[in-house]
């Protein structure tokens, strides 16, 4: 994990804004739109983020800002990492749009599981 310079277990918005360089009002919107991104609430309900949390934010922005995804793209990508685990590579901000959307996998099993995922989510749809 990326070392913040400040040596707390618990982070304010107003913190993580200036270590990220995220507007407040964004990390508060990305709340609604990244499922992975859900921190902790103290006793007067202000937000409390963890060093984890940050360096999900930092990934975040990255895809949205360096990668030029979209929000529906930087979800895919953090949900894939989620299934076949973070050893997977962040693609980087000059590939071409098709190697951003076909994910580099050299285990057949990954490739089928991550076939099936999105045949199951299209499905859902559907329904």
């Amino acid at each position: 994990m990326k070392n913040f310079g400040l040596k707390k277990l618990y982070y304010s918005i107003s913190e993580v804004s200036k270590l990220t360089g995220v507007e407040q009002y964004i990390l508060r919107y990305w709340e609604t739109d990244f499922s992975q991104l859900r921190p902790s609430k103290n006793r007067a309900g202000n937000r409390i983020y963890t060093n984890k949390d940050i360096n999900l934010i930092l990934q975040i922005k990255k895809l949205l800002r360096e990668g030029k995804y979209t929000i529906e793209g930087a979800k895919k990508i953090l949900d894939d990492k989620a299934v076949f685990g973070d050893h997977q590579q962040t693609p980087e901000p000059d590939e071409k749009p098709a190697e951003k959307i076909i994910p580099q996998i050299s285990n057949p099993n990954q490739l089928l599981l991550l076939e099936l995922k999105h045949f199951l989510v299209n499905l859902s749809r559907q329904i």
